[in-house]
């Protein structure tokens, strides 16, 4: 089992780039695992820093600002390096910071990414041969933007000396197995019970469960056939599938099926659906450059048209003036 620190070492440093826009909860699910597991053995076992690219204090998502001991660039590499970056991470990835991101990887034990940080090492490329994940919301795109990499759907990734993590909570899973591999899963489960926490880990070697769109282990515990009617909405954003087919696969009717959707979630299947693939339709339009008939494919539209239709039934802008209220 892959050992993120160095076996032996006293104390494990871990150093978190802070980008523009970053979530607060990104952050405290890295941090306060590590704070908890010192406290519980009654020893540091880790510390940790925060820097920033040019070292001036960070604004968060909502707009906390959070000051750092430094610029990334003023310190040395030590045993880890996680980046958390923000909705924007195209215009953050300047050549000097991936520069930066370069020099760390040639001495750091560790280099991870959190939420959108992987595109980051990604774009240094750090990633390259490795597997990695990043938030759902960009896979697609993640996974076509950089071929060498075996971009996965699971909540987190640790493979070799490359972790990645799609957000949140997921980097509150990925920091309980680090925790187990190097002091014990005994440690890393009395932090999970200091948070009140039911973790997703693998077991018995196996991948993290995917990313959802919505809680699915919680509906698939009231309502295992709703939970593999969403979980396949989830895997076919871009390739839509019939309503009627989703039902047949979940092994219920489609009459059924409504009924299910509206029982729990108060929305019917293709109301459903169709919010999935405007959210990405929407991220697609604000964060990249791609034509709105492309972005109409990605995200299971027939048409630009069709795409537009969508935006403004559902009370939104159409394509184009959603685009240009960007800037």
């Amino acid at each position: 089992m892959t050992q993120i620190f160095t076996p032996g070492r006293p104390v494990r440093d871990v150093t978190i780039l802070l980008l523009p826009g970053f979530s607060n909860l990104c952050l405290a699910t890295a941090i306060e695992p590590l704070r908890a597991a010192n406290e519980l053995v009654g020893e540091r076992l880790y510390r940790w820093r925060l820097v920033s690219p040019d070292g001036a204090s960070v604004a968060t998502s909502s707009e906390l600002a959070i000051n750092v001991s430094g610029a990334l660039a003023a310190h040395r590499p030590e045993d880890a390096l996680f980046v958390i970056s923000a909705a924007h991470y195209a215009s953050l990835a300047t050549r000097p910071l991936l520069s930066e991101l370069r020099r760390w990887a040639r001495s750091a034990r560790c280099i991870g990414g959190f939420d959108t940080g992987s595109h980051l090492l990604a774009a240094a490329g750090l990633l390259e041969g490795y597997s990695a994940t990043i938030h759902w919301e960009e896979l697609g795109t993640f996974a076509e933007g950089f071929p060498g990499i075996d971009v996965r759907r699971d909540r987190y990734v640790i493979d070799r000396n490359r972790v990645t993590a799609g957000g949140a909570t997921t980097v509150l899973d990925l920091m309980l197995d680090v925790i187990g591999r190097q002091d014990g899963m005994a440690l890393a489960l009395a932090v999970a019970g200091r948070f009140i926490y039911d973790p997703q880990l693998p077991q018995d070697g196996r991948e993290t469960e995917p990313q959802h769109t919505v809680p699915l282990r919680l509906i698939a515990r009231k309502d295992p056939a709703l939970g593999t009617a969403i979980a396949l909405m989830d895997s076919h954003l871009e390739d839509s599938l019939p309503v009627a087919r989703i039902a047949e696969l979940s092994g219920i009717g489609l009459r059924d099926m409504e009924r299910r959707f509206r029982r729990h979630l108060g929305i019917s299947p293709g109301a459903h659906y169709r919010s999935l693939r405007l959210a990405v339709a929407r991220r697609l339009l604000e964060e990249t450059e791609l034509g709105v008939g492309e972005i109409a494919a990605r995200s299971g539209f027939s048409s630009a048209s069709a795409l537009s239709r969508a935006l403004r039934q559902a009370g939104w802008a159409n394509a184009r003036n959603h685009r240009r209220r960007r800037w």
